[in-house]
């Protein structure tokens, strides 16, 4: 694994992701996926770790079943979350064990770009009942998540509700995010990684995972594999259609 980051962090509070293969049926969604079979334990970065691959590779299913094993509600939202809209979360997080350093994270969020809709649902459902506390949403900036766009509401999020010494598992955040606003992402997640926040991310975005000393595993056959960003496949297409498009649009649209 590579070394530690050059900033000035503050340690970390997930380490190891082990896969217990008892009782489960090799042809069987999701233990027939790739991601799952190939590996028994899988080492994190005390800062930033990203899970990448194409559509259906399986990291979706591997950062849930580690955010529930992690305690998070299934369809997203801290720890304190407890609603159900579907069950449509696989099995695979009870066999996930997590391996946790000494120290103990204050604070912690899972965000599901799918379900995101349904987290802001419920913040309104529990403010529309008797407190005596302050609303959650003030939490999230003091504006419904419903009454922003998709991306406003993530920054709010991010900006607000995120705070020092958190764990936080994030399945695709860029799926809300302008190129300009996966920018401010990163500066934002910097700000949270040198408070002492540990990030396990999922994502498609070049502009995320190039986040320096982050470590970076492409979900391939043979199982989650450790890459450099500029050997991440979907880094190589995007740079060499950026600088090629006409030919790619060309080879793509020709008809026949």
């Amino acid at each position: 694994m590579k070394g530690r980051s050059s900033f000035d962090f503050k340690g970390y509070v997930m380490d190891i992701v082990q896969v217990r293969k008892e009782n489960w049926d090799d042809n069987q969604y999701p233990y027939n996926l790739d991601a799952v079979q190939s590996w028994d334990r899988l080492a994190l970065h005390e800062n930033v770790t990203f899970l990448v691959g194409e559509n259906g590779s399986g990291k979706s299913t591997l950062i849930e079943a580690i955010a529930i094993a992690a305690g998070f509600n299934p369809e997203g939202g801290s720890k304190n979350f407890n609603f159900s809209t579907e069950e449509s979360h696989s099995p695979l997080s009870q066999h996930i064990r997590l391996s946790r350093a000494p120290k103990r994270n204050k604070d912690g969020y899972f965000l599901r770009a799918e379900s995101y809709f349904n987290v802001a649902t419920h913040i309104n459902e529990l403010d529309k009942a008797p407190s005596f506390g302050p609303p959650i949403i003030d939490s999230y900036g003091g504006t419904s998540l419903h009454q922003q766009s998709h991306g406003e509401s993530f920054m709010s999020l991010l900006m607000h509700r995120f705070g020092g010494e958190g764990l936080y598992i994030l399945d695709e955040p860029e799926a809300a995010l302008s190129p300009q606003r996966q920018l401010a992402f990163l500066s934002r997640m910097h700000d949270l990684v040198q408070q002492g926040s540990q990030f396990i991310i999922a994502t498609h975005s070049p502009i995320l995972m190039a986040y320096p000393q982050a470590w970076i595993y492409e979900l391939q056959e043979g199982g989650p594999m450790q890459v450099d960003w500029e050997n991440v496949e979907h880094v190589d297409t995007t740079r060499q259609f950026l600088k090629h498009p006409q030919s790619y649009l060309r080879a793509l649209l020709e008809e026949d």
